[in-house]
């Protein structure tokens, strides 16, 4: 059987109740919602040895400082110092591990929509989306150092047949292994556009549809060093799936469909952690297979949910989970897309 009818007979179904899982490579026991684990006594969410205890007032603000809404991203950097993009001149906030604000940095760029961390010959970098930035510089890539100062930039390249300033609506980056920038144009025409390290335009491939290698919002991506081959693992948003790619463009598969609108990813060793803007947070094992559901919310009038106030949301729920991060430890950090902004760092529950 080939690989891409295994993970088609294994995808699953989310409903509001429980969630059904089956024939999981690793034998781990079949997953629950997060609803009916959930604890409000001790603020518990998961599943298995994907248990985890809600940090109670995590990331407050001092008065007079916001969030301004949280569409954004979650970045660590090696001190372990963690990184949280808002809608704000706030600009992007950084925190200590257990989650006092240190500072905030890049106040330039109000609205930073992903940020992927990097290193490259001993230096630290942070690739960023731009959606709203100076007044004469939006919707841009810009590659940054941990302290805001911004080494690169990157706008729509006009050998892409870009007419119009608002068709260049790009949601993510990262750095390939050859230094390679890709970037996706999720908010806009779906394409994703691959760039030389000196961000030059090398190429653009795929586009909007829903047959396989292309894209209904290209939302989030990460590079995938799982397998023998390193690949570009995608958020199909609006199409519901994550795809892999190669760095040469060229569509590999699709891994796993029937998501609640994935956004971002962020890895831990052999799991990826999915963060889905239909209030929920999915690990997906090594055959990208679903083995925990964190935060899962059962009011589904909150899904997707902007206008909502993070008070009217249960602590252990999400409403719309966007950006997502795991850290070292396991720990993992999640952005709720609202228009005050939520933050909730999820603790590892050990045994």
């Amino acid at each position: 059987m080939s690989q891409a009818n295994n993970l088609d007979r294994r995808t699953f179904l989310a409903g509001t109740g429980a969630v059904a899982l089956a024939g999981l490579a690793s034998g781990q026991a079949e997953a629950q919602t997060s609803a009916a684990k959930c604890d409000a006594n001790t603020l518990v969410t998961g599943n298995g040895t994907w248990t985890y205890r809600v940090v109670e007032g995590w990331g407050h603000l001092p008065a007079g400082t916001a969030f301004g809404g949280t569409h954004g991203g979650i970045a660590t950097d090696k001190a372990g110092h963690v990184y949280v993009s808002t809608q704000s001149e706030t600009g992007i906030l950084v925190y200590s591990p257990e989650g006092t604000l240190l500072k905030t940095i890049a106040h330039e760029y109000p609205e930073v929509h992903s940020l992927v961390h990097a290193e490259e010959n001993g230096e630290e970098y942070f690739y960023a989306t731009v959606q709203k930035g100076t007044p004469t510089e939006n919707w841009l890539f810009v590659k940054m150092k941990t302290d805001g100062t911004t080494v690169q930039k990157i706008t729509a390249p006009q050998e892409a047949g870009f007419k119009q300033p608002n068709e260049w609506k790009l949601t993510a980056a990262v750095p390939g292994p050859d230094g390679s920038i890709f970037i996706a144009n999720g908010y806009g025409d779906s394409r994703m556009f691959r760039f030389d390290k000196s961000g030059n335009f090398k190429a653009s491939y795929a586009g909007k549809g829903k047959t396989e290698g292309m894209f209904d919002c290209n939302h989030g991506m990460s590079v995938d060093t799982r397998y023998d081959q390193p690949l570009l693992l995608i958020c199909d948003r609006a199409n519901r799936r994550l795809c892999h790619f190669d760095f040469d463009g060229k569509f590999v598969r699709t891994v796993t469909q029937h998501m609640r609108l994935p956004c971002q990813i962020s890895f831990h060793g052999d799991f990826a952690v999915v963060s889905e803007l239909e209030g929920r947070v999915t690990i997906l094992d090594r055959d990208n297979v679903p083995v925990a559901f964190l935060g899962d919310n059962p009011d589904k009038t909150q899904w997707a949910g902007y206008k909502l106030l993070p008070g009217d949301v249960a602590v252990t729920s999400f409403s719309a989970a966007h950006g997502v991060h795991v850290d070292q430890n396991a720990n993992i950090y999640v952005s709720d897309w609202n228009q005050t902004g939520r933050i909730t760092k999820l603790e590892r529950v050990t045994a």
